[in-house]
């Protein structure tokens, strides 16, 4: 017996070869090809995920870009404004408070838009209301272009107000909504960045159109900007709706769809629509079904008033600074500072809007890398360094103190400066800031609020400033906007919040805890802290 099994072991294959070395050869071959299969497997999985992580990145980035085609609108009418003004006295012989009106309303009846916009955003969703942005100022530009009185000119600029408004609320709100955390500062300062590259176009406009006759030149400046609305509804067929208003409608599988075309890993996708589920049922926890949006925005909690102070106060110091009197009235500034050629005048504009628009692109590098308040601070200070020189350059230019030629070269550098610390700061982070930091049942509404804020800030200013100038000068005017300038850096250091790298859920949770207003930095480890604690 010992024998006959000393014999199978050894023979037990029928060939004299032992059985145990010859599966161990198998077993070593095989596990050979695992290995490789294995290898093969995590080669084609990581190219899988870096080929999505590509796709995912371009589709956000686009977008993005759609969702901000009714900003260049904005732009190009602030800029194009600036020289059709000069064409539009001469042809229709307004009178100076007429030039006021007209160029300041736009920014006050905006305000119909954006108030409207949040709660049309809810409703319908924040895709269609871009739409709905589009066609309200295509309607406005093409009554402006035909208008055969200052009336009727009016009534174009009411109609585009109102869908400037509408445009400039729910842009930020749509790209925070659909942005990864890690690039929702760059992509949600693409608004402004349009706005921009609108008032460069306008201000091109201005200078390639003023040779014709001062009856038909100022109508087709005014006319052009109808075709950027056109791309608006070739960008419906393109962008999703926001997955953050599709989980609000109870539109789970959709909202879904949406995650899976914008994250990069499904882990990310689950992680997300888990977060953006527990923010929507945030209002059933809370009690909130029972207090409608409105008035808790009218009578706000410790956390919400933090982010009112927040988002609205960085919106009005925006403007009250100065910005768009600048953009608008540069012809103006550079006459007070010698230039007499209209063509010149559009020149020094064009200027303008180059350095403008170049910085723009820069702080969209800086913004998710440096953070918002060193930017904010930089432009602040930088601002009120700029407007002060201007106010004095101008000021001794009137008392003959500087030769013509030395406070024009002061006075266009010291517009491009502010233009310039302006587009890497508070214009573009401005937006983001408000887009971010309100929680998402009070996000539209209260963006939409803070856009009211601007455009009335941006009005006032538009519309009082040559009456400010006749009394204090232009310099005096300029002076006055350096010390509103100056208030706003002491705002900045106590009043906002840094929300570099967080998510909207995190910086909600950082307002909640009120830890942000009390120590002014927060890192994100102290927010996964708070989250876990709760």
């Amino acid at each position: 017996m010992g024998s006959m099994d000393l014999e199978e072991v050894g023979n037990g294959n029928g060939n004299g070869l032992p059985r145990l070395p010859r599966l161990g050869k198998k077993a070593k071959y095989t596990r050979m090809d695992a290995e490789v299969n294995e290898e093969e497997a995590e080669g084609e999985l990581s190219t899988t995920g870096r080929s999505r992580a590509a796709q995912s990145r371009r589709y956000v980035f686009a977008c993005a870009v759609f969702a901000s085609l009714n900003n260049v609108l904005l732009g190009y009418d602030v800029g194009v404004m600036s020289g059709c003004i000069l064409f539009i006295q001469k042809d229709l012989h307004i009178t100076e408070v007429q030039q006021e009106v007209l160029v300041g309303c736009l920014s006050i009846i905006s305000l119909l838009g954006s108030l409207a916009g949040g709660k049309t955003s809810d409703a319908i969703g924040r895709k269609w209301t871009i739409g709905l942005a589009a066609v309200v100022f295509q309607t406005g530009a093409a009554i402006m272009a035909c208008a055969p009185s200052f009336l009727v000119l009016m009534i174009g600029r009411l109609l585009a107000g109102v869908g400037i408004g509408f445009g400039v609320m729910i842009a930020p709100v749509y790209i925070a909504e659909i942005s990864p955390a890690v690039a929702r500062g760059s992509l949600t300062s693409f608004p402004e960045i349009f706005i921009n590259i609108g008032i460069l176009l306008g201000y091109i406009s201005n200078y390639a159109f003023s040779g014709l006759s001062e009856h038909i030149n100022w109508r087709i400046m005014l006319g052009v900007g109808i075709l950027p609305s056109v791309f608006v509804g070739i960008a419906l067929f393109v962008i999703p709706e926001s997955p953050r208003w599709l989980v609000m409608q109870k539109r789970v599988d959709k909202a879904r769809s949406v995650l899976m075309k914008i994250n990069e890993t499904d882990e990310d996708v689950e992680q997300r629509l888990a977060e953006i589920e527990k923010a929507a049922s945030f209002t059933g926890e809370e009690g909130y079904q029972e207090k409608a949006v409105w008035r808790e925005l009218l009578s706000p909690s410790p956390a919400v008033r933090r982010m009112m102070i927040a988002g609205f106060g960085i919106q009005c110091f925006q403007q009250v600074t100065g910005i768009d009197a600048t953009v608008y009235y540069s012809p103006t500034i550079f006459k007070d500072a010698g230039i007499t050629s209209d063509s010149k005048l559009l020149a020094a504009t064009v200027a303008v809007g180059f350095t403008k628009t170049l910085f723009i692109l820069v702080a969209i590098f800086l913004i998710d890398r440096v953070g918002r308040k060193p930017l904010l601070y930089v432009s602040t200070i930088g601002m009120t360094t700029c407007l002060f020189s201007l106010g004095l350059s101008l000021s001794l230019l009137k008392h003959e103190l500087f030769s013509t030629k030395v406070g024009i070269g002061v006075a266009i550098l010291a517009v491009c400066g502010n233009v310039a610390f302006f587009s890497i700061g508070i214009g573009p982070i401005c937006w983001v800031l408000s887009s971010e930091i309100f929680p998402l049942r009070l996000r539209a509404q209260a963006s939409a609020l803070g856009a009211v804020g601007s455009r009335v800030s941006s009005g006032l200013i538009a519309m009082s400033f040559l009456s400010v100038c006749r009394i204090l000068s232009v310099g005096g005017t300029f002076f006055l906007f350096s010390v509103i300038s100056s208030m706003s850096v002491a705002f900045v250091y106590k009043c906002v919040p840094e929300t570099k790298g967080k998510t909207l859920e995190q910086i909600e949770m950082l307002f909640q805890n009120g830890i942000e207003w009390q120590r002014g930095e927060v890192e994100l480890g102290d927010v996964e802290h708070l989250m876990q604690r709760n």
